[in-house]
Parts: structure tokens; sequence; C-alpha cells
């Protein structure tokens, strides 16, 4: 349980903060400490999975205007979120490994 509350922890808090570094520290201070390394885990493969589960949460939120919102205007595309849309299936797949 506790693995799945810092995967899905940090996928939230980067999509809401719109990058995985500042959700980082705020998750693996909360969560990803007394849950998961306190339990056994090996802190650096712990720190380096959290790590890639938050981008995955940044791959899925228009707050992440450097990698979502500027590709769409630069290519001019009609649909704001098209660049988001075609990262989803990714993000989803990658968020499921991640528990594993």
């Amino acid at each position: 349980m506790g693995v799945v509350a810092y995967v899905l922890g940090m996928v939230l808090f980067s999509m809401i903060m719109g990058n995985a570094f500042a959700a980082f520290t705020v998750i693996t201070a909360g969560i990803g400490v007394p849950f998961v390394f306190a339990l056994g885990a090996d802190p650096i493969v712990a720190a380096a999975l959290a790590m890639t589960a938050g981008c995955c949460g940044t791959l899925l939120t228009p707050m992440a205007a450097n990698f979502n919102a500027l590709p769409a205007a630069l290519l001019d595309m009609k649909d704001p979120n098209g660049v988001i849309k075609a990262q989803v299936g990714v993000a989803i797949v990658m968020i499921i490994i991640h528990v594993f």
C-alpha cells in the first residue's frame, strides 16, 4: 500500500505542481520515508522510481507548460490539449509498471 500511495501521490502532486521536482521532496518526506523507506525499500531505487512516476504525472497535465502547452502553441495545433492526449497512453502504462 505504501508503494501505491507513493507512486500515485507523486503522479497526482506532479499534475498539480506542473513538475516532478517540486512534488518529489514533499511526497518523499510525507509518504516515501515513513511508508516505503522505513519498511526496507532501497532508497536509491525507490527515489528513482518516484521521480519517473512524477514525470508520468507531468505528461498528464496542462500545468507543465514547457512540455505540454508550448508545443501545442508552437505547432499551431487546433486542440490545445493534443499533446497531452497523445501522451496519456504511455503515462498510464508507465504508472502501472511503476506500481508493480
